[in-house]
């Protein structure tokens, strides 16, 4: 834990998580700009770690901040929003107290040893947010998620989703298969030795079977990725070194994990059908938080794009994040990987785009399928990526091998991008964001023309508040 550096975060990024974000209930939108488009009609949803102190005492990193979800929706008499935290037990326990009283990924429980046992770690719901038709889940993947009303975002607590029971984590990053409406998701079970637990689901998220596997030692494993017929896995070459600290409340999780580099990148390939193992490989080390897409090609080869990092010095990037101030470079290129499915053996690597890339992703129809473009976050070419956070938006066409950025303009920082499809008209698309502005300290609601990413927005909205930078969102359409 850390107190944050006022001086330092003055007239940067750093403003928009000096303060914890404040909510807001349901508020119609100002547009700023242009004009929202006659067919953009849903929600758009985002979560991100919205409040990273309390009592004056900052989280050890970025990852630990409490969970607070967005919602964007648009309608013929305009756009609306609503911004609220997800009631936690562990965040209405520390409101009541408060002060900090958990540990989490980069912190250990505040006060004597023992609070280690009493109070090991807090389900922040902080990462991702899946859209159910009746709810909306609040997704952190070291526990099950938080069940949130769709329109009022108002908590309604823990779900197990029919099956998962205490001490079954649900990630997230959970892949829908358009056309069968399936929900293929996992969680790791910690151990001397992890289990993977493998789910799928049904349109409704209820879990309808379950799989597991036995891992080597505790790695790091965050996401995966849906190829045809295919779950795959890229476990990195990042374990935990020694687990007794963590269980003794003397090192948090975070601080315990080791880049490995001799042990490869481990490649786990199974069947969604039955999510029974098909094959297992090993490859060179790298590190990836997340997959773009899969999927297989003519000959039957399995193609996997990933946003790589030759290392794990991303983890200590993202925990200075949460000071307001970063100095670790930690760069990631959007990367293909060829592998042939029967043996795990990967037969080609290349780099796609020769710039940082995060969150990646593919239109939500074309998840597992073959997608020419890729949407991700980027910087603009004249930043200090050691410096920075994510700073401008892209789309990378495969099929003219174009890449093509939106410039949000000096000191302005945007989150993961969301595309949109026009269900009337298929070849007309739109790419959200949110971006903080610090220019005058706000945050807003920007959309693009997915063709004219290098043009102005279509439109821009004005939110009430600031929403401090976040991970993962989606969007549900109506």
């Amino acid at each position: 834990m850390h107190i944050l550096n006022q001086k330092s975060i003055e007239k940067t990024w750093g403003q928009a998580i000096a303060q914890p974000g404040v909510e807001f209930s349901r508020t119609n939108l100002k547009l700023l700009f242009g004009n929202i488009p006659k067919c953009l009609r849903g929600t758009l949803y985002r979560n991100g770690p919205a409040r990273l102190e309390r009592g004056g005492i900052h989280v050890g990193h970025w990852f630990d901040g409490d969970g607070a979800i967005l919602a964007i929706n648009f309608t013929d008499a305009g756009a609306s929003g609503v911004y609220r935290y997800v009631q936690t037990s562990g965040y209405q326990e520390e409101a009541t107290a408060g002060k900090l009283l958990y540990g989490n990924y980069g912190m250990t429980a505040p006060g004597a040893i023992w609070n280690q046992w009493r109070r090991p770690i807090k389900n922040v719901a902080n990462t991702s947010v899946l859209a159910l038709p009746d709810k909306l889940l609040a997704l952190w993947e070291g526990d099950r998620p938080y069940a949130l009303d769709l329109e009022s975002l108002e908590t309604r607590g823990i779900d197990d989703l029919g099956a998962l029971h205490l001490g079954l984590g649900y990630s997230a990053h959970p892949k829908v298969d358009h056309k069968t409406k399936e929900i293929f998701n996992f969680g790791l079970s910690p151990g001397l030795n992890a289990t993977l637990n493998l789910y799928k689901s049904d349109f409704t998220g209820k879990i309808r079977q379950k799989a597991k596997f036995s891992l080597e030692g505790l790695p790091l494993i965050h996401d995966f990725v849906l190829a045809g017929e295919y779950l795959i896995f890229f476990v990195p070459a990042v374990k935990v070194n020694n687990i007794w600290p963590i269980l003794f409340g003397t090192s948090t999780y975070g601080d315990s994990l080791k880049w490995c580099p001799e042990v490869g990148t481990q490649i786990l390939v199974f069947n969604r059908e039955d999510l029974s193992l098909v094959s297992r490989g090993f490859t060179e080390p790298w590190f990836q938080w997340h997959f773009a897409n899969g999927y297989v090609d003519a000959s039957g080869t399995v193609i996997v794009d990933i946003a790589r990092y030759e290392d794990f010095q991303t983890n200590q990037y993202l925990k200075e994040v949460a000071t307001g101030e970063t100095h670790t470079l930690a760069e990631a290129r959007l990367t293909r990987v060829h592998l042939r499915p029967d043996t795990g053996k990967v037969t080609a690597i290349q780099e796609l785009v020769d710039k940082h890339c995060e969150f990646p992703g593919v239109p939500q129809q074309n998840v597992g399928q073959a997608s020419r473009y890729t949407y991700m976050c980027t910087f603009r070419p004249e930043s200090d990526i050691s410096r920075e956070i994510l700073n401008a938006i892209a789309r990378f066409d495969h099929h003219t091998e174009t890449f093509t950025a939106a410039d949000l303009g000096e000191n302005r920082y945007c989150s993961e991008p969301i595309h949109v499809q026009d269900r009337q008209n298929p070849a007309q698309s739109w790419l959200i964001t949110v971006v903080y502005d610090s220019n005058s300290h706000s945050s807003e609601v920007w959309v693009f023309d997915c063709d004219r990413l290098d043009d102005t927005p279509v439109c821009k909205l004005g939110l009430p508040s600031v929403i401090p930078p976040g991970f993962h969102g989606t969007w549900k359409p109506d």
